[in-house]
C-alpha cells in the first residue's frame, strides 16, 4: 500500500492539466485520478510507483498541449466563424435546410473552441488562475457544444439520406423540415444539455500538490472509479458510437445509391461519393483513437483488464495525443460541411462583396441570383 501512495503523491501535480478526459478524474488524495493513474484506491498495491513523469513529460503537459490547442483554437474560430458571418449574412428566405444544419455546426464547434484559451494557459502554468466559477461554466460549455456537435453530425447524415435516397417518396420534405427546424433541439441540444449535469453536480476547484489548483471532477471517495468508467463509457456511447453508426450507415446507403445506375459514371456523383467517404473517414480518424484511450481506461477502473504501470503509462500518452486529434474535428467541420458546397461559396462571396462595398459605402447595383435549395440527389449530398 505504501508503493501506491508514493506514486499517487509523485503525480499529484499532473491532475491540473485540463482535459475531458482529466477532468473527470479524480484527485489522488482520496481515489484514483489522473492520466495514465497507479494503483490508487482499487486496492492493487504495484510493486514499484508508476513514475509517469518519465513518460508524459513537462515538455508535453506545458509546450505541446497548450501549443496544438492554439492551434485548433485559432483554426476553429476562423473556419467556424466565417461560416456563422456568411449564413447570418444571408435573408432567411435563402436560407436551405443544409445551411441551417451548417450553422448550428458551426455554433456548437465555435463555443467548444471558446474553452481552449483556458485549458491552454491552465496546461502551461500547471494551475488553474480562473476561479471556481469559471472553471465550472467552461466544463458546462465544454460538454454541451462537444456531444451537440456530434449529435448534430448524425442530424445531417440523416438529412442527406432523406435528400438522397428518400428523394421521391412525398413525406420526404415534410420530415426533413420537420427535422431541421424542431427534432434537431430535442435530439442534440436538449441531450447535450442533460449530459452537461454532472459538471453543474462535480466540477469545481480545489488544491492540490505543491499549492497548484485544479479544475476538474470530483466524485465520491468510496466509489470514485465507477463514477469515472460509468462517465468515459458515456462519452463513448453518445460522442462515438451512436453518431457513428449513424453516419456509418447513412453513407453507406448513399454510395450505394449513387453508384449504382445508369448515372454511376458521372463526374459530380463520383465526386459526390469522394466526399461521403471523406466524411466517413474523418470522423472515424478524429474520434476512434480517443474512444479506444478511454474505453480502455474504463476496464481498467473497473478491474476487467489487468493494471500495470508500463500499460497505463502508454495509456496516458495515447489519450494526451488522441485528444487533441477528437478535437481538431471542430476545425475539419467548417471544410467537410461548408466550405466544399458550391452553394456555400457562392454565398461567401455574396457576403464578401457586400461587406466590401458596404465599407467603401458604395452599394451594388444589381442583386446576384439566389441560390436554389432544391437539390439533386449528387448535389445535395455535395453541398453537405
Amino acid at each position: 500500500m505504501k508503493s501506491h501512495l508514493h506514486c499517487g503523491q509523485r503525480r499529484q501535480r499532473d491532475t491540473s492539466i485540463m482535459s475531458y478526459y482529466e477532468h473527470i478524474l479524480v484527485d489522488y488524495d482520496y481515489n484514483d485520478t489522473g492520466s495514465g493513474s497507479g494503483s490508487g484506491d482499487l486496492g492493487v498495491d504495484l510493486e514499484e510507483p508508476c513514475h509517469m513523469e518519465h513518460v508524459r513529460t513537462a515538455a508535453l503537459q506545458q509546450v505541446f498541449l497548450p501549443v496544438v490547442y492554439a492551434l485548433i483554437f485559432t483554426l476553429g474560430i476562423t473556419g467556424n466563424g466565417l461560416v456563422v458571418i456568411v449564413l447570418g449574412c444571408q435573408r432567411r428566405s435563402k436560407c436551405s435546410l443544409t445551411d441551417r444544419y451548417r450553422l448550428h455546426l458551426s455554433a456548437a464547434d465555435l463555443l467548444f473552441v471558446l474553452a481552449l484559451p483556458f485549458w491552454a494557459v491552465d496546461a502551461a502554468l500547471a494551475d488553474w488562475r480562473f476561479g471556481s466559477a469559471a472553471c465550472v461554466c467552461v466544463h458546462v460549455i465544454y460538454t454541451v457544444n462537444l456531444y451537440g456537435s456530434v449529435l448534430i453530425l448524425a442530424f445531417i447524415s440523416l438529412d442527406r439520406y432523406l435528400a438522397v435516397v428518400k428523394a421521391t417518396d412525398t413525406n420526404t420534405g415534410g420530415l426533413r423540415q420537420l427535422l431541421a427546424h424542431r427534432l434537431v433541439y430535442v435530439g442534440t441540444w436538449l441531450p447535450a444539455a442533460l449530459l452537461a449535469v454532472p459538471d453543474l453536480i462535480f466540477a469545481r476547484t480545489q488544491e492540490g500538490g505543491e499549492g497548484a489548483t485544479l479544475c476538474q471532477r470530483f466524485y465520491p471517495a468510496n466509489n470514485a472509479p465507477l463514477w469515472v468508467a460509468v462517465f468515459h463509457l458515456q462519452l463513448v456511447l453518445v460522442g462515438l458510437v451512436i453518431p457513428g453508426l449513424v453516419l456509418l450507415v447513412c453513407y453507406c446507403v448513399i454510395v450505394t445509391r449513387l453508384t449504382r445506375g445508369p448515372l454511376g459514371g458521372q463526374r459530380q456523383k463520383r465526386r459526390a461519393v469522394r466526399t461521403t467517404i471523406a466524411l466517413v473517414l474523418c470522423f472515424f480518424v478524429c474520434w476512434l483513437p480517443y474512444g479506444a484511450g478511454i474505453s480502455v481506461d474504463a476496464l481498467l477502473r473497473l478491474e476487467v483488464l489487468p493494471r500495470s504501470c508500463s500499460l497505463e503509462a502508454v495509456l496516458g500518452v495515447w489519450l494526451a495525443v488522441a485528444e487533441p486529434m477528437a478535437f481538431a474535428h471542430c476545425c475539419l467541420n467548417p471544410l467537410l460541411y461548408a466550405f466544399l458546397g458550391a452553394g456555400f461559396k457562392n454565398s461567401a462571396r455574396r457576403a464578401l462583396t457586400l461587406s466590401r462595398a458596404s465599407s467603401l459605402k458604395i452599394l451594388p447595383r444589381r442583386r446576384t441570383g439566389a441560390s436554389t435549395t432544391t437539390e439533386s440527389e449528387s448535389s445535395s449530398l455535395h453541398s453537405s
